[in-house]
């Protein structure tokens, strides 16, 4: 099929091509199991190894994730620190964490389009180092609403690393090698939700809590110069709609934002993968809130040793994403989008019915496998939904996704208040699994489809 003829399909179809220029790779080779033979191929010929050099720029970006995933879950574990510095209350110190995640979420879908524009990686760079003043206000913080309007500044910042490490990705990786690659970068964004709690609570009980946003600091200034300087190796690659490029090409995307959002919406897969993400968000995030509170009052832990239970998520993530490569290649996408839901399912029905809270252990390590054993389906999916707009798509998948863990912990309070403790993982155990069949249902729908098509 001609390179013109894919470029302009409605359905975000791109005849499986990461990168304008590569030679012909199928799409479906590498998306799940078709109806005979091995669910997932190797793969083939003409799609070479990563490079070292590509390999390093990954790299830097997992550690970029790494800071920006450390600055979400910093402030969880010094609450009741910053709560007797300042005189307030729970509610009132509980804004540094929330004030930074709805900055960090709303402002994903501006760096989208500006990515798609400017060049992803970059402004992934600046956004690095534009974190460094927001961290640096935050230790000098006289008042808790300087605090967090310091925090809100470092979330408006930090919002454009991951979503733009994913675009990057999907520009610059073959689709047969992305699920792997995006998952060998995920292991920064594991590490930073377990290490930011690790480094708020080891400086809130020792030198103090300024001093961890000073330390926050000085790692956002060492990445974003690696970041920066690696920029310029890679200038160039996979800025998949510049203007330049829009002026050139008759049949290029549009450059305004409300355009390029507008080209992802029109794209039917888009909208699939758009709603089963906000879904997802909802069910998995809604359930893993509330663990500590119902740890806590079921088997009388404290909350820190409830709160540290949820190490083992982590550790469940990082199993996964180190061990990711042979995953894929034995269960395909539509395998590992059912072994997630069947995972997580597993984790609820075992808290639900755990006899002690060692049973906790193993529930929260299952649900850190399953969670991004179909999250990481997702994201692959997302980096080919809109290929011509591609920052702009996983910008919106970012912010769809954060917007569905928002509805999903206000929906599961008002459950736990109405049905009690259990509600939202009876909820979530239900339909979660539901939801992961109905992907892998899709999924090979779509397989099947880009196969007749190549």
């Amino acid at each position: 099929m001609p390179a013109e003829a894919t470029a302009s399909r409605p359905d975000g179809y791109d005849g499986g091509h990461a990168v304008a220029g590569d030679a012909a790779k199928p799409f479906a080779a590498s998306r799940g199991a078709p109806a005979k033979g091995p669910p997932l191929t190797p793969p083939p010929p003409s799609s070479p190894p990563i490079s070292a050099d590509h390999l390093r720029a990954i790299t830097w970006l997992s550690l970029a994730a790494f800071a920006s995933a450390a600055a979400t879950r910093l402030c969880d574990p010094m609450l009741p620190d910053l709560a007797r510095h300042f005189g307030g209350s729970a509610a009132e110190v509980a804004w540094a964490v929330s004030g930074y995640a709805v900055a960090y979420g709303c402002l994903q879908v501006i760096f989208g389009p500006l990515g798609d524009r400017l060049g992803k990686y970059r402004l992934i760079a600046l956004c690095t180092l534009a974190c460094v003043p927001g961290s640096l206000l935050a230790a000098m913080a006289s008042s808790l609403h300087g605090l967090i309007a310091a925090r809100m500044l470092t979330g408006v910042t930090a919002a454009g690393i991951i979503p733009l490490a994913m675009a990057w990705i999907g520009d610059t990786v073959p689709y047969e090698q992305r699920q792997s690659t995006l998952a060998r970068f995920l292991i920064g964004q594991v590490l930073g939700v377990v290490g930011g709690q690790f480094i708020g609570g080891i400086f809130a009980d020792t030198l103090g809590w300024r001093w961890a946003f000073g330390a926050m600091a000085l790692l956002y200034l060492a990445v974003g110069v690696g970041v920066l300087a690696q920029s310029r190796r890679v200038a160039g690659r996979g800025h998949t709609a510049t203007p330049a490029t829009a002026a050139a090409s008759p049949g290029a995307p549009p450059t305004d934002m409300l355009g390029q959002m507008r080209t992802v919406w029109q794209t039917p897969w888009a909208r699939t993968i758009l709603a089963v993400v906000f879904t997802e968000g909802a069910l998995v995030f809604g359930a893993l809130a509330f663990v500590p509170s119902h740890v806590h009052d079921r088997f009388g832990l404290t909350l820190s040793a409830a709160g540290g239970l949820m190490a083992c998520f982590g550790v469940g993530g990082l199993s996964y994403v180190l061990f990711a490569r042979h995953f894929v290649q034995r269960l395909g996408e539509v395998g590992l989008a059912k072994l997630g839901g069947g995972a997580l399912c597993l984790a609820w029905l075992t808290l639900m019915w755990a006899p002690s809270w060692g049973w906790t252990l193993p529930a929260c390590y299952f649900s850190g496998v399953g969670y991004y054993a179909l999250h990481n389906t997702l994201q692959t999916n997302a980096t080919q939904m809109a290929p011509s707009v591609r920052g702009t798509a996983v910008s919106l998948f970012a912010s769809s996704f954060f917007l569905g863990q928002s509805v999903g912990v206000s929906l599961a309070a008002l459950a736990i208040a109405k049905l009690g403790p259990s509600s939202p993982f009876v909820v979530s155990a239900l339909l979660t699994p539901a939801l992961a069949l109905l992907f892998a249902k899709l999924l090979r729908q779509r397989h099947a489809q880009t196969q007749q098509l190549v």
